[in-house]
């Protein structure tokens, strides 16, 4: 009998890599598919790694897969625009071993800038995009993406979302296939893509896209349910499950492959029902190619394009039910916030101070937007902090950016950071780029980066050093600071944004979470000596909190006496002592 196992979308995916006989995988931590990776590492026969942005994650893919094995990389969907230069080539080249990137979106943005829909970077890139609905159907699927590529000759996108991702599910395991290495054969006309050869690839691409549209109406991962015909849906991902939860009656076509779509298979369903809604996440990327062909149907009139769907909107917009939600006016709002003892907030406790404006960046740092550090005016994407420093410096000159910095996590940094940072250099630029390094991926649950010193696997390799990889740059002055080392930082800092020239200061602290730190003390109040002032509830530390008398109590299993506040109080009202 098969073994059957409970997983969570992303450890489905990774059990489909091992069972598809993938030999490579690169990727980028990147919250929904961060578990992919982590996941998967676990099987020694798949090499896996961090990689330090989803472009090289890519490229490394692509090139395992011209060698001749099966490959993949994983990242979400913002991570997919940074991999856009590569993939939008593949396309056009094709593959040798299959290759597959898994890409995870995130309807309703849970932990993303934007909510962009990855079937429409399938669509411009000419790359084919299929989508599961389940746990077993993310490991099914991804397998058969691979059948798929090397079929077709072309990279295939699996497509998830959040609620996929994070969801569980009970999954039939199965052994793992052993593809034969395909021999490399040098081709210049499929591989090169100067000008001349990518007008010949283009026309490959076209043929490619039309023989799987008609192949759609036969591939098992699209599967039509006939059932009351007075209404139909065209579903797909984690939008089906709602579908048959409301309607459990109704026919539906569940699509697997959304790009291209299967026109006749389509076509075929929509002629035999009444009344045909199309029910997809985000954008109408199936509703508008159905009504192109001149198929009466129903879509983004009936719902939104904005945030996660669910049963409930179905139930109110298709059986005119109304759901009423249990009221939560007692609940107070819980707005994410910095942990305790987390170095990030005693920076931005000195830039408060200073009252200086920040350019911020992707990560846990993102979170000094919010009262009461309000130290963030910007965040944009990855690396894009120290960007934006210089394009304002270059805009209002060196004066207006002496009341700026640009603030990036160490693994963003390198990242693409390193970049926007020799850009700085090389048109001669003002400004203080500060890098909170943390030794570690923080928001995405602490993996590690090429300067942390481990790979994925948790090996001992090479760890970057940051400061002296930014001294070649032929920056001077560079400052490694420990971020609890407020007088000093604010010397410093006060220092630097005098100069005009770009200058760069590292607070080296690791994060509070990573394992195996221990904290043997505390904080504690001295009340007797506390005036009620404040100062110590200013940076928003969790631990601490104002009593009714205007004194403060500090929560001891909280704490991690990084003496933040203590450095705050002029009074000796706070000290250390053994937990």
């Amino acid at each position: 009998m098969a073994q059957q196992k409970i997983l969570i979308g992303n450890e489905a995916i990774a059990r489909g890599a091992y069972e598809a006989g993938v030999k490579v995988s690169s990727a980028y931590p990147g919250t929904p598919s961060t578990e992919i990776s982590e996941k998967l590492v676990q099987y020694e026969e798949v090499y896996c790694e961090w990689a330090p942005n989803e472009k090289v994650a890519v490229e490394v893919a692509c090139g395992a897969s011209m060698s001749g094995v099966r490959s993949m990389a994983c990242m979400k969907h913002v991570g997919l625009n940074v991999a856009s230069d590569p993939i939008y080539t593949m396309s056009y080249i094709g593959v040798t071993g299959g290759l597959v990137l898994v890409v995870a979106d995130d309807p309703g943005m849970y932990s993303s800038q934007n909510e962009q829909d990855t079937r429409m970077i399938g669509r411009a890139s000419m790359i084919p995009v299929v989508e599961p609905s389940d746990s077993q159907e993310a490991k099914d699927f991804f397998k058969y993406a691979f059948d798929l590529s090397e079929k077709y000759d072309t990279p295939i996108i699996l497509r998830t979302t959040t609620r996929l991702a994070h969801s569980q599910g009970m999954v039939t395991l199965e052994d793992r296939c052993e593809p034969v290495d395909i021999p490399y054969e040098k081709n210049v006309a499929k591989n090169v893509m100067v000008p001349a050869n990518a007008i010949k690839r283009h026309l490959v691409v076209e043929d490619r896209l039309n023989r799987m549209a008609i192949d759609g109406a036969d591939m098992p991962i699209n599967k039509v349910e006939m059932n009351d015909t007075k209404i139909g849906f065209i579903t797909c991902g984690i939008a089906y499950q709602y579908v048959k939860e409301v309607c459990p009656n109704a026919s539906v076509l569940k699509l697997g492959l959304l790009n291209p779509l299967p026109k006749k298979l389509i076509e075929d369903f929509a002629s035999k029902v009444d009344r045909l809604i199309i029910f997809e996440e985000l954008e109408p990327v199936i509703e508008e190619q159905v009504k192109s062909w001149g198929i009466k149907c129903e879509g983004k009139e009936l719902f939104t394009r904005q945030g996660e769907y669910s049963a409930n909107m179905l139930r109110e917009k298709i059986l005119g039910q109304a759901v009423e939600l249990e009221e939560a006016a007692n609940v107070p709002a819980r707005p994410p916030v910095l942990c305790p003892g987390c170095p990030h907030r005693s920076v931005y406790s000195v830039l408060n101070k200073l009252k200086l404006h920040a350019a911020g960046d992707i990560g846990c740092y993102t979170l000094g937007a919010s009262a009461p550090l309000s130290v963030l005016d910007t965040t944009i994407c990855m690396g894009s902090s120290i960007s934006s420093l210089h394009g304002m410096e270059k805009a209002k000159g060196k004066e207006y950016i002496k009341k700026w910095v640009a603030v990036i996590g160490d693994s963003t940094f390198l990242h693409t950071g390193v970049n926007s940072l020799m850009n700085m250099v090389y048109n001669k630029a003002t400004g203080t780029v500060i890098i909170l390094d943390n030794s570690t991926t923080g928001m995405t649950g602490h993996q590690e980066h090429a300067a942390t010193g481990k790979t994925l696997q948790g090996e001992p390799t090479y760890a970057i050093d940051i400061y002296n990889l930014i001294k070649a740059m032929g920056i001077e002055h560079v400052y490694e600071i420990n971020a609890f080392d407020t007088a000093e930082l604010e010397r410093v800092i006060k220092e630097e944004q005098e100069r005009d020239e770009v200058s760069v200061i590292i607070t080296k602290s690791p994060c509070v979470l990573l394992k195996g730190n221990v904290f043997p003390d505390k904080c504690v109040p001295v009340t007797e000596n506390c005036k009620k002032c404040g100062a110590c509830l200013r940076p928003g530390c969790p631990a601490i909190t104002k009593n009714a008398d205007g004194t403060i109590s500090i929560d001891e299993n909280m704490c991690n006496a990084c003496g933040l506040c203590m450095q705050l109080c002029k009074f000796g009202a706070i000290k250390k002592e053994a937990k």
